[in-house]
C-alpha cells in the first residue's frame, strides 16, 4: 500500500514538474514559410511614365508656372496631325502634367491589367474628373512594358468660395484600377537545376535553422541548407511542371519560430514607443522632472490723476515670465520578466510619452534595458 502511494506521489510530482517546465519554456509561434520568406527571382518591377490628364474643371496647370504642360500638349497634338501656330498662348486650365507609376508583377503576360497611380507634377489644384491620355510606362532599362489610360479615381474632396476653402484628403493624386495594360513580360527565373533559393524577410539564424529543419523533416534529409541567416537553398524536382506543386507545399509548411530579438522602436517625431514581447528591464532607480516656462501678458490701463489735467489714457502690456520645475523624485523600477511587467513598471512612473523617450534611452545607457533601442 505504501509502495503504491509512493509511486502515485512520484507520478504527481513528475506531472507537476512537467507542467512547470511547459509554463516556463519560451513561447513559440507557428507561421507559414510564405509569410517568412520569399523566392529569389520572384519580384515586382517598378514602372514609370509621363503623361497628360485632360477634362479637368478649370483646376489644371497654369502655363506660367508649368510651361512643360503646354510643350507636352503641343508635341502630342503635332503627332496627331494638329499644328499649333508659334507664339500661341494656350490657356490650359483643363490639362495637367502628371507622373504615372505602376508595378509589373512577376509572371505578368501581355494583355494583363495592372493598377496605376497618377500624381500631379505641376500646380494643378485638383485631378478630380480627369482622364489620363495614353501613357507608355517604362522600366529601369528604358523599354516600354505597359500602356496606361483611363479615368482617374480621386478619393479627396474640396470646395472653395468667397476666399475660403475646405479640403479633405489629397486632390492632386489618384488611381486607375486596371488602367495599365502589359505589353511585354519580364523573364522570371526562380530555379536552376532544381535548386530554389528562399530569402528570409529578416536575418535571423534561429529562424533560418528552424525553416531548414522543417523542410528536411517534410521532404527528406539534405533537402534544405542554410547558407547564412537569410538565404536558404532548397533542392526541388528537376521537372518544371513538378516545381510549381513543390513550391506550393514549401510555402504552406508551418514552422515554429524562436522568440524574437528584444527591440524597442522609438519614433522621435510622433513620440510613439513600440516594444515586442521579449523586452525586459532590470531593477533600476529613475529620477526625472519637467521644466516649463510660462509667459503671460496682461494689458494695464494708466489714466491721468485729474479729469482736466491734459493727460491721456495709455494702455500698456505687462509681461510676466515664470519658470516652473516639477520635483523629480527617485522612483524604483523592479525587475520585469515579461512585457506586461515592463508596461506596468513604466506606467507606475507616471511619465509623459516625451519623458518616456528619455527614460528608455537612459535605461539602455545604464544597462537596465534588455533590448535593442532603435530610433526612427
Amino acid at each position: 500500500m505504501s509502495r503504491t502511494r509512493f509511486f502515485s506521489y512520484r507520478s504527481v510530482l513528475q506531472a507537476a514538474l512537467l507542467a512547470a517546465g511547459l509554463l516556463l519554456a519560451p513561447v513559440s509561434q507557428a507561421e507559414r514559410i510564405k509569410d517568412l520568406a520569399s523566392i529569389q527571382g520572384v519580384r515586382d518591377n517598378p514602372l514609370i511614365g509621363y503623361g497628360l490628364v485632360v477634362g479637368l474643371d478649370g483646376s489644371g496647370d497654369q502655363v506660367r508656372q508649368a510651361p512643360f504642360t503646354q510643350q507636352s500638349l503641343t508635341n502630342m497634338l503635332s503627332q496627331l496631325g494638329v499644328t499649333i501656330p508659334q507664339g500661341s498662348n494656350m490657356q490650359l486650365k483643363n490639362v495637367a502634367a502628371v507622373m504615372v507609376t505602376a508595378r509589373l508583377p512577376a509572371f505578368a503576360r501581355p494583355g494583363q491589367a495592372v493598377d496605376v497611380v497618377v500624381s500631379s507634377m505641376g500646380n494643378a489644384k485638383s485631378l478630380r474628373g480627369g482622364t489620363l491620355l495614353m501613357t507608355p510606362l517604362k522600366g529601369a532599362n528604358g523599354q516600354v512594358y505597359a500602356i496606361a489610360q483611363g479615368n482617374l479615381l480621386v478619393g479627396g474632396a474640396g470646395a472653395e468660395a468667397g476666399g475660403s476653402s475646405v479640403q479633405v484628403n489629397q486632390l492632386n493624386g489618384g488611381t486607375i484600377p486596371g488602367g495599365g495594360t502589359v505589353e511585354q513580360s519580364v523573364p522570371t527565373t526562380y530555379a536552376r537545376d532544381g535548386v530554389i533559393n528562399l530569402e528570409m524577410n529578416s536575418s535571423d539564424f534561429g529562424s533560418a535553422q528552424n525553416v531548414v529543419a522543417a523542410l528536411n523533416k517534410q521532404f527528406g534529409p539534405s533537402t534544405a541548407t542554410a547558407l547564412d541567416g537569410r538565404l536558404i537553398q532548397v533542392r526541388g524536382p528537376l521537372d518544371p511542371q513538378a516545381q510549381t506543386a513543390f513550391i506550393s507545399h514549401v510555402e504552406n509548411l508551418q514552422v515554429n519560430l524562436p522568440p524574437a530579438r528584444a527591440r524597442v522602436v522609438i519614433n522621435a517625431r510622433t513620440g510613439s514607443v513600440v516594444m515586442n514581447r521579449t523586452v525586459t528591464i532590470d531593477e533600476a532607480a529613475i529620477a526625472y522632472g519637467n521644466l516649463s516656462v510660462v509667459i503671460s501678458r496682461q494689458p494695464q490701463v494708466s489714466q491721468p490723476d485729474t479729469p482736466f489735467g491734459g493727460g491721456q489714457t495709455v494702455v500698456a502690456d505687462s509681461t510676466q515670465i515664470e519658470m516652473r520645475s516639477d520635483s523629480g523624485s527617485l522612483q524604483r523600477v523592479k525587475t520585469s520578466a515579461n512585457l506586461a511587467d515592463v508596461v506596468r513598471a513604466l506606467n507606475a512612473l507616471g511619465a509623459t510619452p516625451q519623458d518616456l523617450l528619455s527614460i528608455l534611452q537612459n535605461l539602455k545607457s545604464a544597462g537596465a534595458l534588455r533590448a535593442d533601442l532603435e530610433i526612427i
